[in-house]
């Protein structure tokens, strides 16, 4: 079946959801706007909490997507709202360094810290109380100040948090205000059409193919708004939103990559793991907000952040086997964790390709420089476990991981980059950024400062694939930022398009 729109947005996440709402005006003047999302659009009484149940209605692939040697996860959102629906809610915005970095014409912080500033407001962005930040976070803010350094509080975007503490999969009690609460619904009440369960499966000159899916027996979330099969939609204007892997492996898929050259490069990942360390007494962990307390280290190339993960996912992170694995395992209720995370750069050769399905592949090389950092993160994090009370703390890039209170005068040869050893080590992929970055022309970049592909006046991309470089912090707001000035170009140049999509 052949359709007709005026834009095509592929993608409901930070930047579909932003997309949309901003674009809705354009639907009160009469053009027509359909959003196409991958994943369902989930009722609040299916978000179970249950891991394994949650991860995979939410997560492609279960959240088991690996990179092409199988060293790191990549875990990313495949719901009505995207990402937005399973991460924390913690929303900053990059330093000025950042965009000094990137040294992208007429992308200035002050723009991008203004837009993502109003977006803070619309999705209710605040600091916790004192009162809301549970013992597994204040101990991680008194193990910082045990060890001379202050941590940074971070702000979330929630409305009526009542501490589930099941973020990540999804918040069951309808507080976290991402873009499945906030911009789709708005977008939607005003006569953007959403289309889920939809796979964009390629994108054409002016068009998009797109194949819906029934709502397979017994699965979560509801049924398509549209009838399963395949539909060809002609449109004046694409805006890709799929993310980092989704927009690259889109563009890869339609044959783009003869146009844009640069396409799949200049990835970058945020590497991290968690750290568990054990205490005397059950602390509280699992109730409340799981991650209120962030420690940057740009000169060491590192963050460090609260967190707390799932009986399955902290399993997974600790290495070894047998007795003392689960040994950690049933002192649960008694665990502080940290999240490590590093800050890599887009080098030669980390990037996204696709395999023969069309299917997204990363390749990733871990630099001396991120292992590094990863290491220095580690050593930090013992410091801070053990000022915070702890009796023991497993380090993965230690050999034993098992530290106690008499290692630390002995961290730096205890904890060393020789034993980061990949595949040994579950580590994952915070933020996935890059393989359309912005630039000046197509022999450097994929896109333009505002998201217009190189030579392809029609398309445009909106998402975190835009970044040249790492962002440093959560790119949530950063994304959102960008989405808004793509938005805006197309608002402006839409009556061209039109146009040339008529001639």
């Amino acid at each position: 079946m052949t359709l007709t729109r005026d834009v095509v947005i592929i993608g409901s996440g930070a930047a579909g959801g932003t997309v949309a709402q901003a674009l809705a005006p354009l639907v009160r003047a009469g053009l027509r706007v359909t959003l196409f999302e991958q994943g369902a659009q989930l009722d609040d009484a299916e978000f179970t909490g249950r891991e394994l149940e949650m991860a995979n209605a939410l997560f492609e692939d279960g959240g088991g997507v690996l990179t092409a040697d199988g060293a790191m996860t990549l875990a990313f959102g495949r719901a009505y709202g995207g990402s937005t629906v399973t991460y924390t809610g913690t929303s900053l915005v990059p330093d000025a360094h950042v965009f000094e970095r990137w040294a992208i014409p007429t992308l200035t912080h002050a723009d991008v810290t203004a837009r993502a500033a109003r977006y803070a407001t619309e999705n209710g962005v605040h600091f916790l109380r004192d009162d809301e930040i549970n013992e597994n976070n204040a101990r991680f803010a008194d193990g910082c100040r045990a060890v001379g350094l202050e941590a940074g509080r971070f702000p979330v975007n929630t409305r009526g948090c009542r501490g589930s503490g099941l973020c990540n999969l999804g918040c069951p009690n309808a507080a976290k205000q991402g873009t499945h609460r906030v911009q789709l619904p708005a977008a939607e009440t005003a006569g953007v059409e959403v289309v889920t369960r939809a796979e964009v499966l390629r994108v054409g000159e002016r068009e998009v193919t797109v194949r819906v899916s029934a709502r397979p027996p017994g699965a979560k979330g509801r049924e398509s708004t549209w009838a399963p099969g395949e539909y060809v939609v002609r449109a004046a204007a694409v805006v890709s939103c799929g993310g980092s892997m989704g927009s690259t492996a889109l563009l890869l898929r339609s044959g783009l990559a003869r146009a844009l050259p640069q396409l799949g490069e200049r990835y970058t990942c945020h590497p991290a793991h968690i750290l568990v360390a054990e205490h005397a007494q059950p602390i509280v962990n699992d109730v409340g907000f799981p991650k209120s307390y962030f420690l940057d280290r740009p000169d060491e190339g590192f963050i460090l952040e609260t967190c707390m993960y799932f009986p399955f996912i902290t399993a997974k992170n600790l290495t070894g086997f047998g007795a003392d694995h689960q040994r950690f395992l049933d002192a649960f209720p008694r665990l502080q964790m940290i999240l490590v995370m590093a800050h890599d750069r887009p080098v030669p050769g980390n990037r996204i390709t696709i395999d023969t399905a069309g299917r997204p592949v990363v390749h990733y090389t871990f630099t001396p420089a991120v292992r590094e950092a990863l290491v220095r993160a580690t050593r930090l994090s013992a410091r801070i476990f053990f000022g915070a009370g702890a009796v023991r703390v497993h380090a993965p890039s230690a050999d034993p991981p098992l530290l106690t209170r008499d290692d630390l005068p002995h961290l730096d040869t205890r904890v060393h980059a020789r034993h980061f050893l990949t595949h040994r080590i579950s580590v994952s992929s915070a933020h996935m950024m890059g393989g359309c970055g912005m630039g000046a022309d197509a022999r450097t970049s994929v896109t333009d400062a505002w998201g217009r592909a190189h030579g392809l006046p029609w398309l445009r991309v909106a998402d975190s694939a835009l970044f040249p470089d790492s962002s440093d912090v959560n790119p949530y707001l950063t994304v959102m930022a960008l989405a808004d000035r793509a938005a805006e170009a197309l608002t402006a140049d839409l009556g061209a398009l039109r146009a040339g999509a008529d001639a």
